[in-house]
């Protein structure tokens, strides 16, 4: 673990390759370098900030990460460098912002890797802590109570801490803000000797059938984990790297990146020679014009100069007189007058007859007027002849229409 000194130059630290290093930057360290407040006295309390970026580039290195969860709290740099990083200097600029004055203050951290005659340890296991969070596990005291716990259960003569991924980074969820949920934390940790029997509980038949059950498996030594860390025995993994087979990928040979040479560039002649569209016009245009002519051509002598299309042209003409007839005729179709109290219209003489409220009759379904009766009489015998007329116009009308139908039926 490394913290930022109170001395004003770059920072240089020496971290080891493949092992988890933890750069803290404090608070209190940049508040001097931004004025003070104006009545002397006054508690500092400034809200700050921290930008980390690799020197010329907007963002960090891959393998290094940043969290700082309030303002009011300090920033943690964290990762594992790789064995590729050795001898290679990295220069880490760090800003920081007083939200209160927006003053910022700037300074250098130097990374230098070296290299470990242990790296990598041959068995790594990687443990998923589900009451904690990234920046809390970060804190020595807590790590150092992990790897107490790991080192008590796994008994191994080198024990060191690989790696600290937030379950965030891992695709899981933000946890809601009740009860005190925690988002978990992954701990990688390495040792040089062989996984132990308590480790290897999790990879039994049984304790495997209860994990895709999603029910919690039993482990023997969780109960020395179960004081401080919740650790999901389900989603531990144990890997031995001197077993891994490694695959070596063929890279293309890169070249010397110069294009070789295939001679002169000869562009086209200037003396192009032009090309001739009236036959694809004629093929486009003027070919189905033509046929569409011929078609309708032949579509008008059917209808009109044979006999068959001139038949059709009168059936349609003397369908069309029909039916504009029938129209005709029922908007004067006389029709019943109903039962009402309110006045009633003769059908013949057209006078107004009003109607009669004796007092003999004491049911609503008997004539309001003793003339109603005979109007009815009226009006079903005007029914009847309009019915005699309808039959003889329909007979007229067939015969019009379908002569041959007509003579068909009389010959039967």
């Amino acid at each position: 673990y490394t913290i930022l000194s109170k001395v004003h130059a770059d920072r240089n630290v020496y971290p080891s390759a493949g092992v988890l290093f933890v750069h803290v930057l404090e608070r209190e360290y940049f508040k001097g370098e931004f004025p003070p407040y104006p009545k002397p006295g006054d508690a500092r309390n400034d809200p700050i900030t921290f930008n980390t970026n690799l020197m010329g580039y907007p963002d960090r290195p891959g393998w290094l990460r940043y969290i700082q969860r309030t303002p009011y709290s300090d920033g943690v740099l964290y990762g594992s460098p790789t064995a590729d990083l050795v001898g290679k200097p990295i220069i880490i600029e760090i800003t920081a912002y007083n939200r209160r004055t927006f003053e910022t203050a700037r300074h250098n951290l130097v990374i230098n890797v070296m290299f470990s005659e242990e790296f990598p340890l041959k068995y790594q296991a990687e443990f998923f802590i589900k009451n904690m969070n990234v920046e809390e596990m970060l804190a020595s005291q807590v790590l150092g109570d992990f790897l107490g716990a790991v080192k008590n259960v796994w008994q191994p003569d080198r024990l060191n801490a690989i790696n600290i991924t937030s379950a965030l980074d891992r695709g899981g969820r933000v946890p809601l803000p009740i009860n005190d949920l925690k988002e978990g934390v992954y701990v990688m940790v390495g040792a040089d000797v062989a996984f132990s029997s308590c480790l290897k509980e999790v990879e039994t038949p049984q304790n495997q059938q209860l994990c895709s059950q999603e029910m919690e498996p039993v482990i023997s030594c969780d109960k020395k984990f179960r004081a401080m860390f919740y650790i999901d025995w389900c989603k531990i993994s144990l890997v031995d790297i001197t077993k891994l087979v490694s695959v070596g990928k063929e890279r293309p040979d890169p070249g010397s990146g110069v294009l070789p040479d295939i001679g002169e560039y000869s562009p086209p002649s200037e003396s192009l020679k032009s090309r001739d569209y009236f036959s694809d016009f004629l093929i486009t245009l003027a070919v189905p014009s033509a046929v569409a002519l011929i078609l309708f051509i032949i579509l008008g002598y059917v209808m009109c100069c044979r006999r068959e299309g001139v038949i059709q042209l009168v059936h349609h003409s003397s369908i069309q007189k029909s039916t504009k007839e029938l129209r005709n005729m029922s908007k004067n179709r006389e029709i019943a007058w109903p039962l009402s109290t309110l006045p009633v219209f003769h059908p013949v003489s057209g006078e107004i007859v009003p109607p009669l409220h004796p007092d003999s009759y004491k049911t609503t379904s008997m004539p309001l007027m003793q003339t109603q009766t005979n109007l009815q009489h009226q009006t079903q015998m005007s029914q009847q002849q309009t019915a005699a007329t309808w039959k003889n116009m329909s007979l007229g009308m067939l015969i019009n229409v379908c002569p041959n139908l007509l003579l068909q039926i009389l010959c039967h």
